[in-house]
């Protein structure tokens, strides 16, 4: 059976938090994907992907230390599995292929 490719979103938080690395975590990731493709991303939506990703594999999660400044709660961190780094690098170089020959020019008039 064909791997399924990842959503553009699903994409997205991976690279967040890759980047991230050690400080992954539901606040950081949102920052980040705030930051990138400036406009708003909803707790919600964020946190069904991250549920999704690792319910494929595709992440794993770990629980920080409590902390008074959070009330007493932990921060909840992630991280990509290789399978994940596999899933993203298949979506890449998919997007990679498609992309060649594509002349940016010739879209410049449907902005």
């Amino acid at each position: 059976m064909k791997e399924k490719f990842l959503g553009e979103f699903e994409q997205m938080v991976m690279l967040a938090i890759l980047k991230l690395n050690d400080n992954a975590y539901g606040v950081s990731i949102r920052d980040m994907l705030i930051e990138a493709i400036d406009r708003d991303v909803s707790v919600g939506a964020l946190y069904t992907t991250l549920e999704r990703l690792e319910k494929k594999g595709l992440l794993t999660s770990s629980q920080g230390e409590a902390i008074a400044e959070r009330g007493g709660r932990a921060k909840k961190f992630y991280a990509v599995t290789g399978q994940g780094k596999q899933a993203l690098n298949r979506a890449k170089n998919a997007l990679d292929t498609l992309w060649q020959g594509v002349q940016l020019s010739k879209l410049a008039r449907y902005a």
